[in-house]
């Protein structure tokens, strides 16, 4: 583990290479899993808020979902998730653009409709967060269904951090990562 801050980032960010290939993959992973994306609790209320902004960008099926369940569920952890349709499988605020997947939150923001470009845990991933009182814990969560964009980040030897450079300094600033991309430089 490396340090930055009160961060512990995970070895696996720096070792291995991750670029998404959606041309390949086609966006599964908003489609695929046991449960909707991770949120926090501020983020619940953000999306009960822009809900009426991402509706007209949502399918009839997620918004069903999102109608009948909510903007948000807690799943079978009790962990706060994302809402799912088709048996918890399909995010709510997916849609499709050109048999590819899209977040509906994601393109009012990019609209300018909201001022929220999508929960943090969709905008790091493949990097999962576990938070504790004092700090954080950056961890790579290899699932066989990005195959695809790690052999792209390979190809094109980007490691995961570097290809979530955005979404880290959304979620630590630019400061700490220029200190995470220092430190990992200097190994």
């Amino acid at each position: 583990m490396i340090e930055v801050g009160n961060v512990l980032v995970h070895e696996d960010l720096i070792n291995n290479d991750f670029v998404c290939n959606l041309s390949k993959c086609k966006g599964i992973c908003c489609v695929e899993g046991d449960s909707g994306a991770p949120l926090r609790k501020d983020e619940t209320h953000i999306l009960n808020e822009i809900y009426t902004k991402v509706k007209p960008f949502m399918t009839a099926k997620g918004i069903e979902a999102i109608e009948e369940q909510g903007t948000h569920v807690i799943d079978a952890d009790g962990d706060l998730t994302t809402t799912c349709v088709d048996g918890n499988k399909e995010c709510a605020y997916v849609t499709w653009e050109n048999g590819i997947t899209k977040c509906a939150i994601e393109k009012a923001y990019e609209l300018g409709e909201i001022h929220w470009k999508k929960p943090i845990s969709c905008h790091l991933y493949p990097i999962r967060t576990t938070h504790y009182p004092e700090f954080d814990v950056l961890h790579y969560d290899k699932w066989h269904i990005c195959k695809d964009a790690c052999s792209f980040g390979k190809e094109l030897q980007v490691p995961v951090y570097q290809f979530l450079k955005d979404p880290l300094i959304r979620e630590y600033g630019e400061e700490w990562f220029e200190e995470l991309d220092k430190t990992v430089k200097s190994l």
